[in-house]
């Protein structure tokens, strides 16, 4: 581990202890790390339908990636989730998977997580638990096989649920994540949550996030989740908890079918002042916030030597640069996005 830390005099990368620490003293102990920019869909919310991904060449390899994660544990990170794109589609990904449960077996790492659409995971459930994975995170917006399709573009609705079928088959605790949109499943959502608290499975719901040129307007599609939970109790009875997951959701507990819900709000609510996360894309940029563009290059401190010092300083450095929040809006004004790259770049 480097010896160089910048910024010590605040507080700043490092502390005595080994473990990062941000400018506002928030401990940064989770990280997700998009494995590909590529996905077997094309959400209309994330995605334009004609998408021009990265070359080969540019991606960090799965031992580079291996080599990454293992850094930041080394580093304090106690959850780790791997993300796309999706994460299931990148080429030999189960070998990263295994590679990196032996920090789980360490005891070095509490939890190795990811976020899928749900499409490989009949091919792919049974070994994600064999390695040490408990629980999923599955992207799904609608029960609607048509409305499905016309949102995923090329999504098959019977796959994503024989995938969920097998994870839970599995032992994977599956949670189901609905960006909520105005005009589509607004109405849907109650359907929603009785049908994934009848199987055991906890749900949230996200407002969408002003990220990349798509092809709609997404000030059309904008739900705040403030109306949507006061809809939500005209129907159910929503009782706070302090139940979390290491991520940015504040749940409530739902009487009528005693699951839980998350709300993930960006926008109308955000979640800065707890923040211990950071994201590492598949080319290893490292972005300190979801929401700002601030970013530091990890790929070339990787690539530079093999050992392990440079790449520490740049992500101490890094880390003490964290911003205290972000900037997300849904601009009617310009409707232009607030942060240029797509969501499948950055990592969900």
């Amino acid at each position: 581990m480097s010896s160089i830390h910048r910024g010590q005099n605040k507080g700043q990368g490092m502390n005595q202890h080994g473990s990062m620490i941000d400018p506002f003293g928030r401990a940064i102990t989770y990280l997700r790390v998009s494995v590909t920019d590529r996905c077997d869909f094309r959400c209309v919310y994330c995605m334009a339908e004609d998408m021009s991904f990265l070359p080969k060449k540019d991606l960090l390899s799965l031992e580079e990636l291996d080599r990454l994660c293992s850094a930041f544990i080394d580093k304090g990170v106690r959850r780790l989730r791997l993300t796309g794109g999706e994460p299931l589609v990148r080429k030999n990904i189960m070998h990263l998977v295994r590679q990196l449960s032996r920090h789980l077996t360490s005891g070095a790492l509490d939890e190795l997580t990811l976020t899928t659409n749900g499409s490989q995971l009949e091919r792919f459930a049974a070994e994600l638990a064999e390695c040490g994975v408990q629980r999923i995170n599955v992207s799904l917006d609608t029960l609607d096989p048509e409305k499905f399709r016309a949102i995923t573009r090329w999504g098959i609705f019977d796959r994503v649920m024989r995938g969920i079928d097998a994870a839970r088959e599995a032992g994977l605790q599956v949670k189901i994540n609905t960006v909520a949109l105005r005009g589509f499943n607004e109405d849907e959502i109650p359907e929603m949550l009785s049908w994934a608290h009848g199987r055991g499975m906890d749900m949230t719901v996200i407002e969408t996030m002003p990220l990349g040129e798509v092809d709609v307007d997404r000030t059309d599609q904008y739900l705040p989740l403030s109306e949507l939970r006061a809809r939500l109790e005209q129907r159910f009875t929503l009782t706070d908890i302090p139940y979390k997951t290491g991520g940015p959701a504040r749940y409530v507990e739902v009487a009528e079918t005693g699951g839980r819900l998350g709300f993930i709000t960006p926008l109308t609510h955000n979640f800065c002042e707890s923040c211990n996360r950071v994201r590492v894309t598949c080319t290893g940029t490292l972005f300190m916030c979801l929401g700002q563009e601030d970013a530091a290059d990890l790929r070339s401190a990787l690539r530079a030597s093999e050992g392990n010092a440079l790449l520490s300083s740049v992500i101490d450095e890094a880390i003490g640069r964290k911003p205290k929040g972000h900037d997300f809006v849904i601009d009617r004004r310009t409707r232009r996005p607030a942060v240029s790259r797509h969501m499948s770049m950055t990592g969900g």
